[in-house]
């Protein structure tokens, strides 16, 4: 695959193509911008707040993460709590477990229309969903495998956009029909992205191409895990493990960067494809869903360095490796911990933690999930004592959905998309909302600092 790309590449080249150097030295002196500009002008970089709280863009009916408290200017930290439309997500996850029922169609029912299904309603959704499943014909073929990517949340990018070109009314934003696209999209994106990670193995390393297609009679994270694995085997423990995860993941309020990326997308007007298409590739960002990447990445780099996983000054010595920049990937940071809302505790993180700890033994990762609960206890008195400051600070849900992924067989590469499709109910709820409430183009300002220039001829420059 690399060969062929590259004899592409050089066929696609145009000799005497000029001084492309030239180009980048200009454009380095175009993109400047004093740092004290953004403290002279008050400006709220990344829309936050001096205090680290986000800038109130908007209200919203759907989702709320909550984490502190501000009274009289000052921050008080507090246990985090997850709300789906009201809801405590810990409770609801709490509820149909102790049911022995899976939980993300129900969890999609109620962010979509705000309260919980009766049985019936549950059962009508269920069966809607798995009728829409099943991708276009040859869409895969057309779509997937015709220019295969290395990023798998590109491809679903693309096909959730390719997808428009299936619908007989696209455009149309009606309640009734940005329904049926975002059930459709809801539906679809599990089997995309399952696909998607075939084509990669395929085209990019020579592996079988195995296509699987979705059944009816069983839920998301089980067509998931069925379509994923070359052998469509899993175990009712690991679907029930997946579910919950894809739960955790499903809504975090409308203000994280993928959620607000749709919420600006369909403020504007546009269909349903591309806003969700639009909150795909903010997901991808390694400083959003991409995190949990950087985690295992860290995580192994800390295994490898460890003998003892119940020897904490050994850990600690080698974190503080990490904090110092002489180890990891010389960002300074230990991945998974500290939340921009979480203080006290992250929820998500602390439901995976209860359920996760069983499976782990029985799959032979005890160890390293006794190295991650050391991580998280560790780090926020030696990050404190390391930065001089008194930060509370907790570990968030990328340190353990990682190691909860590979006790899954999930690869890597599909840890985001994972999250992609986890959220994607989240997305919809909010681009409804935002489409049929909101009614105004989101559109904040910028303070233009460049000075006003006088036009010189072009034998004059």
């Amino acid at each position: 695959m690399t060969d062929r790309l590259n004899i592409n590449i050089k066929e696609n080249s145009v000799t005497n193509c000029g001084d492309f150097g030239a180009l980048v030295g200009a454009a380095k002196e175009a993109y400047v911008i004093p740092p004290k500009a953004f403290d002279s002008y008050y400006i709220k970089k990344g829309l936050r707040e001096p205090d680290g709280s986000g800038v109130t863009a908007g209200v919203t009916n759907v989702g709320n993460a909550h984490g502190y408290v501000i009274s009289e200017g000052e921050k008080t930290p507090v246990e985090g709590k997850l709300e789906y439309r009201g809801y405590d997500m810990t409770e609801l996850i709490r509820g149909f477990v102790a049911e022995e029922r899976y939980g993300f169609e129900e969890c999609a029912y109620l962010l979509l229309f705000g309260k919980l299904p009766t049985k019936e309603e549950l059962e009508n959704f269920v069966a809607i969903l798995a009728s829409r499943r099943h991708l276009p014909y040859r869409f895969t073929e057309d779509v997937l495998m015709s220019v295969p990517s290395s990023s798998i949340m590109n491809k679903m990018a693309i096909g959730v956009l390719s997808l428009y070109s299936y619908d007989d009314n696209p455009d149309d934003t009606s309640l009734e029909n940005m329904l049926s696209q975002c059930i459709d999209i809801i539906a679809k994106l599990p089997v995309i992205a399952a696909h998607s990670y075939a084509v990669y193995r395929s085209a990019y390393f020579g592996k079988s191409l195995n296509l699987h297609k979705a059944h009816d009679d069983i839920g998301s994270a089980q067509n998931f895990l069925r379509i994923l694995r070359s052998s469509k085997k899993f175990t009712e423990e690991e679907a029930r493990l997946l579910d919950l995860c894809m739960v955790i993941q499903a809504e975090h309020g409308g203000g994280n960067n993928s959620t607000f990326t749709c919420r600006v997308l369909s403020s504007s007007g546009t269909d349903t494809y591309s806003a969700i298409s639009g909150a795909i590739g903010s997901l991808k960002g390694p400083l959003h869903g991409g995190a949990n990447i950087k985690v295992q990445e860290m995580f192994d780099c800390v295994k490898e360095n460890i003998k003892d996983v119940n020897d904490d000054e050994e850990i600690a010595a080698f974190l503080t490796k990490i904090l110092k920049k002489e180890a990891g990937d010389g960002s300074g940071l230990i991945y998974g911990m500290g939340h921009a809302v979480y203080t006290r505790s992250d929820p998500r993180a602390v439901m995976l933690k209860q359920n996760a700890e069983k499976l782990a033994i029985e799959k032979g990762y005890g160890d390293d999930f006794k190295l991650l609960e050391a991580i998280e206890r560790i780090t926020p008195p030696l990050f404190n004592s390391f930065k001089g400051t008194d930060r509370v600070m907790c570990a968030n849900v990328d340190l353990y959905s990682g190691l909860v992924y590979r006790m899954l067989d999930i690869p890597t590469e599909m840890y985001t998309p994972l999250f992609a499709i986890s959220r994607v109910s989240g997305w919809c709820a909010h681009r409804i909302e935002e489409f049929h409430t909101a009614k105004k183009i989101i559109r904040p300002g910028y303070k233009a600092i460049a000075k006003e220039q006088k036009y010189i001829p072009l034998e004059e420059r």
